[in-house]
C-alpha cells in the first residue's frame, strides 16, 4: 500500500509553534473588540487626533481673528457654534484647541509614568529602606487632592501651558508608582526571576527585560484613565486662569469666557463644555475596556 499523500506545508504549518508574545496581543484585540463600548471610546479618540492634525486646514477662519461687529453672534451656516465676545469663529477655536487638549493630556502622562514607574519599580525591586523613602514621599504627595496640588505648583511657577503640563504630570505620579510596586512585588517572587538572578543577571537587566514587560498591563490602563483626568486638571486650570494664556484657544479658557454670557449667549461656554466632556469620556470609555482586556482574571 502507497504512502499516504500529505502535504509537507501544512504540516510544517501546523507544527510552527506560534510566538506567544503574537498570540497575548491577538487575543487582548479580540476581548478589546467584544467591547462595543471600548471600540467607540477608541473610535471617537481616533477621531480627535485627526481633527487636531488635519482640522485646522479645513476651516476658513482664523482661531485668533474675530469682526467685531459679528460677535456673540448664534449658531448660523456661517459659523457653526456662533461667535464669542471678540467676534471670532467658536467652531474654529475649538478645532485648533483639540491638539493643545491632546497635549497637554498625553505629555503630561507620559511625563508622570516615566518618573511613577521608575519609582515604583525601584521601590518594589529594592525594598527595605529605599521603598520606605519612596512610598512615603508617594504618601505625601497623595494626601493632597490631585487639582489643589496642581494648584499650588502652577502658582509657584507661573501660569504657562508648560507648567500646567509639569504640575499634572507630579500629580500623576504617585498613582503610577503605586501601581508599578504592587506588581513588581508579584513579578520578583516568580521563580523565573531567581533563576535569571541565579545566572548572573544584573539587576538593571532583570528590571528592565524581564519584570518591566509584565507590568505593563495596569500601566497602560492608568496612562489612558489619566489622560481624562489631566485634561480636566488642565482645564480647570485655564479657567481659573492659571493654564493657558490668551489668546490660545484652550476649551477651559473659553469656559470661562463664555460664563460672562451664560443668559445671552449660552452657545459660547456651551460648545467648549461638550468638547471637554466628549475627549474626558472617551479616554475614560476606552480605559475600561482596556482594563477588562488586559486583565487576566476578567472571564468572557
Amino acid at each position: 500500500m502507497g504512502e499516504p499523500n500529505v502535504d509537507n506545508n501544512t504540516v510544517t504549518q501546523e507544527q510552527k509553534p506560534l510566538n506567544p508574545r503574537v498570540e497575548s496581543w491577538k487575543n487582548f484585540f479580540k476581548k478589546l473588540r467584544k467591547n462595543k463600548a471600548a471600540m467607540v471610546g477608541g473610535i471617537f479618540i481616533l477621531f480627535f487626533i485627526v481633527v487636531a492634525i488635519a482640522g485646522p486646514f479645513l476651516t476658513t477662519y482664523e482661531p485668533d481673528k474675530g469682526e467685531i461687529v459679528n460677535k456673540l453672534a448664534p449658531p448660523s451656516a456661517d459659523h457653526w457654534f456662533g461667535t464669542d465676545h471678540h467676534g471670532r469663529d467658536i467652531f474654529t477655536r475649538i478645532i485648533h484647541g483639540m491638539h493643545l487638549t491632546l497635549y497637554i493630556g498625553f505629555f503630561s502622562v507620559i511625563l508622570g509614568a516615566t518618573v511613577g514607574v521608575l519609582l515604583g519599580i525601584i521601590a518594589g525591586y529594592y525594598g527595605g529602606r529605599t521603598d520606605t523613602i519612596i512610598m512615603r514621599l508617594m504618601d505625601v504627595l497623595l494626601a493632597f487632592p490631585g487639582i489643589l496640588l496642581a494648584l499650588a505648583i502652577v502658582s509657584v511657577l507661573g501660569a504657562s501651558l508648560n507648567n500646567v503640563i509639569i504640575a499634572v504630570a507630579i500629580f500623576s505620579v504617585p498613582v503610577f508608582a503605586r501601581i508599578v510596586r504592587g506588581s513588581t512585588l508579584s513579578v520578583k517572587k516568580l521563580e523565573y526571576v531567581d533563576a535569571i538572578r541565579a545566572l548572573g543577571a544584573s539587576d538593571t537587566r532583570i528590571i528592565f527585560k524581564h519584570i518591566l514587560p509584565n507590568v505593563t498591563s495596569p500601566i497602560i490602563v492608568q496612562a489612558t484613565l489619566n489622560i481624562a483626568t489631566a485634561v480636566l486638571s488642565a482645564s480647570g486650570l485655564s479657567f481659573l486662569g492659571l493654564g493657558a494664556q490668551p489668546p490660545m484657544p484652550e476649551w477651559g479658557a473659553m469656559l470661562s469666557d463664555g460664563r460672562n454670557y451664560l443668559y445671552n449667549a449660552p452657545h459660547v461656554a456651551f460648545f467648549p463644555g461638550i468638547a471637554i466632556v466628549a475627549v474626558v469620556l472617551a479616554f475614560n470609555i476606552l480605559g475600561d475596556g482596556l482594563r477588562d482586556a488586559l486583565d487576566p482574571k476578567m472571564k468572557n
